[in-house]
């Protein structure tokens, strides 16, 4: 389908003298003319404003209170514009967390759009991400062959800068003995704190084991617990091949 067209009656915006104009959205358009003929006043002072205008109309009543209201362009008619907003060329804050989206209050719809519609792929497999029940996963588990060497991991933090000081002891106090920290195995008893300068992810590591028909149960157990402590998020890492396979309850 066509977009609807921009149409424009009798506009009366500074230099303009009951301008009538009629544009088609999604082609290239130029405004030429003297210094004074009114080209801005009729690409910002009209369209733009127009659309901005609309654009405020669109949030939040909450919203409006703070942006207050703006001024209709003199014309008989304006119809076609969808909601226009306009960033200026700049950083508009001193976070890099201040974006076009979380500036214009889009940034929250985008983000439930895209958990609604979009489907996760896995990163390394470009699989399609999908949940798995707690019985699939513990299933799939005890598949694995035997004599295969297996770390049970929990995240416990992602990307975090943290001293991890006071997370460390209570940790020490809970029964657990290593964590992995940054990629590296390490025994919690032999680290008192991380530099918070810098981003860490840590796991905890629930157990360490040989797959056999032993240790099956011992398995179950210690997925069950990570799924727990990681909030139905856990792995298993291979020290000998280095792969590590991610479990999920969640889409």
């Amino acid at each position: 389908m066509d977009p609807e067209p921009i149409i424009l009656k009798k506009v009366h915006v500074h230099n303009l003298k009951g301008v009538d104009l009629t544009l088609q959205p999604g082609s290239l358009v130029v405004f030429t003319g003297v210094s004074g003929s009114g080209k801005s006043s009729l690409a910002f002072d009209t369209i733009f404003a127009e659309g901005q205008r609309r654009y405020i109309e669109s949030l939040s009543h909450h919203a409006r209170r703070f942006l207050g209201e703006l001024p209709k362009p003199d014309a008989e008619s304006i119809t076609g514009i969808a909601p226009t907003i306009a960033i200026e060329q700049k950083l508009a804050g001193r976070t890099p967390r201040s974006t076009v989206g979380t500036m214009t209050g889009i940034y929250d719809f985008l983000r439930v759009l895209y958990a609604r519609v979009a489907t996760p792929h896995c990163p390394v497999s470009k699989e399609p991400l999908s949940a798995t029940s707690r019985e699939k996963i513990l299933a799939t588990l005890q598949t694995l062959p035997e004599k295969t060497k297996l770390i049970v991991l929990a995240p416990y933090a992602r990307s975090k800068k943290a001293e991890f000081k006071e997370d460390f002891a209570d940790l020490l106090r809970k029964g657990f003995t290593r964590l992995r920290v940054d990629g590296t195995i390490i025994e919690l008893d032999e680290i008192e704190s991380l530099d918070p300068s810098i981003a860490h992810d840590v796991d905890l590591v629930i157990d360490r084991l040989v797959v056999s028909v032993d240790t099956r149960s011992r398995i179950a157990e210690a997925a069950v617990q990570a799924l727990d402590l990681g909030n139905g998020f856990f792995s298993i890492f291979n020290p000998d091949t280095k792969e590590e396979t991610l479990f999920s309850q969640h889409a």
